[in-house]
Order: structure tokens, then C-alpha cells, then sequence
């Protein structure tokens, strides 16, 4: 349900491209491998693909882990939707050229007033979506609403991760994993997994209920069964 009601948004985004390939960007994975079926993210992009809508995914690599270079590009490629891999900071860049149509990304934690964590790298992506008029939608299962919490920047955690993984990367060669060192072996490294983006550059949160806008009034209004 989180890709039908996606999809009527991404079919309203279309029509100004007359015929032109939808370009939407990605962050982290919030795909089948993370999240059962057609992901969450994914799924608006699945049923506009599987629809005859053209799309083109730009495929954020997510450092440090690279789930979207990793993950993303090879579910998308398994399902046969047209999609190009970018280093994260070539993602604002892309916006300021008029490349990029939508963003949609997942999320680990929401508060229920619409402040979004997700994997870091998400707030800086939502300056850039801000700053060049870029629709920026978040796709998520209700489940994943934290119906405690009101201030995503003073409530949420950050977990702070091992400095191994971004002074190593990691991939393959010649068919085998491998890692390397890209930092120099004494330079300490700070790894924050997670970053909150703030409900004001949010602009809309879309979930197996339909889409709503990022805030308490209305994320309540499609979970009445939430009410305080």
C-alpha cells in the first residue's frame, strides 16, 4: 500500500515531464532487503516501473556501509528498473541542475509529529531537496512511528558506530571481499549512523494509509486509534 499510494504521487510529478524519465533519489536502502516485498522507499518506484511510467533512480552510495551502492543498485537492477549510482555529495549538485524530480527515502524512527530519523547522510539531502524546490517525501511503515517521542533532535539516540568502518572500505575483486585502509592508520574517525531531519523540511510522509502531511494533527488523523 505504501507503493499505491506512492504511485499516485509519482504520477502526478510525471506529468510535468512529459514522457520524460522520472528521476527520483535514494538514500540508504530501504528496500526489499530491509524491508519485506517492495521495501518502503522502493515501492512507489517498483509500482511507477512496473506501471510503464520511465523512472530513473539516482542511487546515493550511502558511506560509510554503502547500502545504497551496495544494496539499492542491486535490487534495482534485479528488477530491471534504469538507475545510475552517485557519491553522496554529488547529490545537491544534481538539484541544482534541475536532475532531480522527488526524493524519497525510508526511515528507522519517526516522532509522531513528523521529525525523521534515518541513516546520516538524510538531513543534508533534505537541505538540498529544500533549497532547490525538490519534493522530499519519506516513505514508512506506521509501525515504525515512535508515538512517544515529540522532538526528534532532543529525543532520538544517535548511535555512534566502530571508527573501523570509515577508515576502511570494503567491496570485491576478482570475485572476492576484500577490505582496505583509506585513512591514515592514526587518524581518529567519528562514525554517527544516524542523522534527524527536522519536520519543517519534510514534505510529506507517506505510509500504508496514505500520505500525510509531517505533522501531529495529521499523521493522527490517518492513526486515530493513537490518539493521546
Amino acid at each position: 500500500m505504501i507503493g499505491q499510494y506512492g504511485l499516485k504521487l509519482v504520477q502526478e510529478i510525471a506529468q510535468k515531464k512529459i514522457g520524460k524519465p522520472l528521476n527520483v533519489l535514494t538514500h540508504c536502502n530501504a528496500g526489499w532487503l530491509a524491508f519485506v516485498d517492495y521495501g518502503s522507499a522502493t515501492a512507489p518506484i517498483y509500482a511507477a516501473h512496473d506501471s510503464g511510467l520511465p523512472v530513473h533512480v539516482w542511487v546515493a552510495e550511502t558511506r560509510p556501509r554503502n547500502q545504497g551502492s551496495k544494496l539499492t543498485a542491486w535490487e534495482l537492477g534485479e528488477h530491471g528498473v534504469p538507475h545510475t549510482v552517485i557519491a553522496d555529495s554529488a547529490a545537491g549538485h544534481l538539484m541544482q541542475r534541475g536532475e532531480v524530480d522527488l526524493v524519497i527515502v525510508g526511515t528507522d524512527r519517526t516522532t509522531y509529529t513528523g521529525d525523521v530519523a534515518n541513516k546520516i547522510g538524510t538531513y543534508l539531502k533534505a537541505l538540498a531537496a529544500n533549497a532547490n524546490n525538490v519534493p522530499f517525501y519519506v516513505a514508512l511503515p506506521s509501525t515504525s512511528i515512535d508515538w512517544e517521542l515529540r522532538d526528534g533532535l532532543k529525543e532520538i539516540p544517535i548511535e555512534q558506530r566502530g571508527a573501523e568502518e570509515i577508515r576502511h572500505a570494503d567491496g570485491w575483486s576478482d570475485g572476492r571481499p576484500v577490505e582496505v585502509r583509506i585513512a591514515p592508520e592514526k587518524s581518529p574517525a567519528a562514525n554517527y549512523g544516524f542523522d534527524v531531519t527536522p519536520r519543517q523540511l519534510v514534505t510529506g510522509l507517506i505510509t500504508e494509509r496514505g500520505i500525510c502531511e509531517p505533522n501531529e494533527t495529521s499523521i493522527r488523523a490517518l492513526f486515530p486509534e493513537q490518539a493521546p
